[in-house]
């Protein structure tokens, strides 16, 4: 035993102390969701790395299996929007919000259209990406009632879809307007379709603050904790790759093969709406998000928000 022991210290003499490996932070992501956008542009200039930490990325086929990764332990990140996040962590869940997109939906009409407000829809198809508890459609349900009394959805006929049957049927003519996620109205918008009205200009008129970051990552916070200073660590790898990509049009061309856009004006709409969604560096503003969150509970009740009538105490990350 005490040749073993000896022969240990003069290792450890000789090769310096033991370096703790370099902790991988698994990634459970759409294999087609944009976030990869910013991830790969993380990982491609070793902001992970620089900021301490290795960033694995997992494709997984839809949203249901990325938040599966991540209760069951296969994964210790995924991505959705704050709202579902503080759902969790009001039920129970120790999840925790890093602050990473501020870009959402519009309303769009087709070329040629004469609408000039959400009141000459009435008599008309909308065509919404999602369910009837979409945070988009209520936002501008709430604005038209609030705008002129217009029951949006009372006065239009709503046709609820995946978002590209959305997307194609808005392109084909099938909809007096369509509300999507901002990567396939980017897309709509490049093909020719009008935005009548973003759901940042309603929320706005609402009085909500439209800069609170919708999307984020989440982690638990058990896992956080396990590994002091990572939030902060992923934070600053995760703006690092947006200033690059706010000023780089080779930080784009390098990510283009993963944003499936078939034109030059899809690839220009793409990238000029996700720079348009990056949020301001620092805190989440809490009584932004605590008014957008009673507005969610007002129009969507605990089928939309559970138990989460208020921000729930640790949602949010302490990032800056």
């Amino acid at each position: 035993m005490k040749l073993k022991l000896l022969a240990l210290a003069v290792s450890a003499m000789i090769c310096g102390p033991v370096v703790a490996d370099t902790l991988t932070v698994r990634a459970a992501v759409l294999k087609i969701g944009t976030v990869n956008w910013e991830l790969a542009t993380i990982t491609r200039n070793g902001f992970d790395e620089a900021h301490g930490f290795s960033l694995d990325v997992q494709p997984y086929a839809d949203n249901g299996a990325t938040r599966i990764a991540v209760e069951g332990g296969e994964a210790d990140m995924a991505v959705a929007d704050w709202i579902w996040v503080a759902r969790q962590r009001a039920a129970g869940k120790d999840y925790v919000f890093i602050p990473y997109s501020k870009a959402v939906g519009s309303l769009v009409v087709p070329e040629g259209s004469d609408a000039q407000s959400l009141e000459d829809l009435a008599g008309g198809k909308i065509g919404i990406a999602g369910g009837p508890l979409d945070k988009s459609w209520l936002i501008l349900r709430a604005y038209a009632q609030q705008q002129s009394g217009f029951d949006l959805k009372a006065e239009t006929e709503q046709v609820f879809g995946a978002p590209p049957l959305i997307f194609k049927s808005g392109l084909g003519g099938d909809f007096a307007g369509a509300i999507n996620f901002w990567h396939f109205l980017a897309k709509m918008k490049a093909a020719g379709m009008r935005e009548l009205i973003s759901v940042e200009t309603a929320g706005q008129a609402l009085g909500l603050n439209t800069d609170t970051p919708l999307l984020g990552y989440y982690f638990k916070e058990s896992f956080l904790a396990e590994n002091p200073g990572l939030a902060q660590a992923f934070y600053d790898a995760s703006r690092d790759a947006k200033d690059l990509l706010g000023t780089s049009d080779e930080a784009w061309e390098a990510i283009r093969p993963q944003m499936n856009a078939s034109s030059d004006a899809q690839f220009d709409q793409l990238k000029a709406d996700w720079i348009a969604g990056i949020p301001a560096r620092g805190p989440v503003d809490l009584a932004g998000a605590d008014k957008m969150l009673a507005l969610m509970n007002d129009l969507g009740g605990a089928e939309l928000v559970g138990e989460a009538t208020s921000v729930p105490d640790g949602l949010f990350a302490d990032v800056k």
